[in-house]
């Protein structure tokens, strides 16, 4: 699972910088400041999350951090799936699954955390 995550982390991070535009959009309107600094400093903040996990010696806050990380991009999965409730069904879909697949991100997080 650990390779998976730095996998995810490392290709959402390099997302983040080639294509924000998709990333703005999750970004609620309710949080302060520009969009694009939220889509730039997440996307930082995956890329550092795929490091934490790589390196042996910050793997198991590279766990928590990623656990946190999850639970913070939430709420704009779920803006995401609000934002999509009018689009082509398989983009509903898509888009509703991402919530509770948080779910087992967070969990992997925590067991790297707590070094299983």
């Amino acid at each position: 699972m650990r390779g998976f995550l730095i996998a995810l982390f490392s290709s959402a991070g390099i997302m983040h910088f080639l294509r924000p535009e998709g990333f703005d959009r999750l970004v609620p309107g309710k949080l302060p400041g520009d969009r694009r600094a939220w889509t730039y400093g997440s996307g930082y903040l995956e890329l550092a999350t795929a490091l934490l996990l790589a390196i042996p010696g910050t793997r198991r806050i590279g766990g928590l951090v990623t656990a946190l990380l999850m639970v913070g991009v939430w709420p704009g999965n779920m803006k995401m799936a609000w934002d999509y409730r009018n689009k082509a069904p398989w983009l509903r879909v898509l888009s509703v699954l991402r919530i509770p697949l948080q779910i087992p991100l967070i969990r992997a997080g925590l067991r790297i955390w707590r070094g299983r």
